[in-house]
């Protein structure tokens, strides 16, 4: 879902219109509907005050939910790396750190190599 999609269905969502929206937000309601229809894109002060003229996070205005929250088996994981010391969860960040940096180096290599 794009941008201007998300912000039109949390504006519907909390009986907003884009008039009430644009007063909320300091935004001129011509560009309430540009942002809308994907003409153009906010800049972060124009993100940071939709979200808080919705009530919600920037993140919630930006990204899908699928690519912020990690899936619910891997969610359970990480809530429980909460219970762990500071030492715990410092192992715990170097070896999730480690499989990020493996995981990019071969998504990397297979790019180049389908390159060729």
């Amino acid at each position: 879902m794009t941008f201007g999609k998300r912000l039109a269905v949390l504006r519907k969502g909390r009986k907003m219109t884009q008039a009430v929206l644009a007063e909320k937000s300091g935004s001129h309601i011509s560009m309430i509907r540009r942002y809308e229809s994907d003409e153009v894109q906010p800049t972060l002060e124009v993100i940071r005050n939709l979200s808080l003229a919705l009530s919600v996070s920037a993140d919630v205005l930006v990204f899908a939910e699928a690519e912020r929250n990690p899936d619910r088996e891997l969610q359970l994981l990480f809530e429980a790396v909460n219970q762990f010391t500071q030492e715990e969860k410092a192992v715990a960040r170097i070896l999730i750190e480690a499989l990020i940096l493996r995981h990019d180096a071969n998504r990397k290599a297979k790019k180049a190599e389908d390159q060729h």
